[in-house]
């Protein structure tokens, strides 16, 4: 098993770039998610969950020793995170208040605190985020970091949950061919690696759970399948429309989830073609 695709999603909740190569630290990708979303109309960081317009954003690095990066609008137009109008042109496209932010240099615990919820009732809260309807379970809430109650990430990070979700080729397929009528494109699913499964079939990465394994100069533990939510479901473009029936899908036949989340356990860098090799 070799790695056939590694992403980075400069921008939290924005579709991100495919890269020839990471370097990989305790906290995960370097630079993943350096940027996110603030609501200002109701506080706190926010991503595509509440905000679904923001799949329709594109990221990529401008190509420095920077941060900053190049965010392309839907509508093809582009600016950049050093622009003083970045916040505007922002808000305008999404029709929404919103405050393009770095991760915070002095570590301050606030910035990662969670806004205001959309509903007083917490089930109606949690089926918004999940995308359930009132008849489908919600998620294990156990596979989360517990410190993901109180801020919108793990505080340091932007990530949702845990710093590396791996997906194979073989869980494309088995879903392409479980939804024929739908558009199943590995930007939906936001994997940080996908790793060429040639010689298997269907989601092998569930059975990974509790394993290590050495790829490139890294090493990572397998943790729980990744439990989907309402992001799956989003618009992208022309060619990737919303579609729930993928989510019902993965809610009724996959246990919820697609994918598998993983933490780092010894940092390095990770290529493409590079061998996944079981500890």
């Amino acid at each position: 098993m070799r790695v056939s695709q590694l992403w980075t999603y400069p921008v939290k909740s924005m579709v991100g770039v495919q890269v020839p190569s990471i370097g990989v630290s305790e906290l995960g990708i370097v630079g993943d998610r350096h940027w996110a979303i603030r609501d200002n109309e109701r506080g706190g960081i926010r991503g595509a969950k509440k905000i679904g317009d923001l799949m329709q954003f594109t990221a990529r690095p401008i190509g420095d020793q920077s941060n900053h990066v190049v965010i392309t609008l839907p509508n093809g137009s582009e600016i950049l995170s050093s622009d003083e109008n970045v916040h505007t042109a922002l808000s305008e496209a999404l029709h929404h208040s919103v405050t393009l932010e770095s991760l915070p240099a002095s570590g301050n615990i606030e910035h990662f605190r969670r806004g205001a919820a959309d509903s007083a009732d917490v089930m109606t809260e949690l089926r918004g985020i999940f995308g359930r309807a009132e008849d489908e379970p919600l998620p294990d809430f156990s596979v989360f970091p517990p410190e993901v109650g109180e801020f919108e990430s793990p505080p340091g990070t932007h990530h949702d949950c845990w710093p590396l979700m791996v997906m194979t080729t073989s869980a494309l397929t088995a879903l392409q061919e479980a939804l024929p009528d739908s558009v199943v494109d590995v930007l939906r699913f936001r994997p940080s690696i996908v790793v060429e499964t040639q010689h298997h079939e269907g989601h092998i990465e569930f059975s990974w759970k509790g394993r290590t394994a050495r790829i490139g100069t890294t090493v990572i533990e397998f943790l729980d399948p990744c439990p989907r939510c309402i992001m799956i479901t989003r618009r992208i473009n022309d060619n990737i429309p919303e579609d729930r029936n993928i989510l019902r899908h993965v809610v009724r036949d996959l246990n919820q989830a697609v994918g598998v989340y993983a933490r780092i356990t010894t940092p390095g860098s990770i290529s493409l073609d590079d061998e996944l090799t079981f500890l």
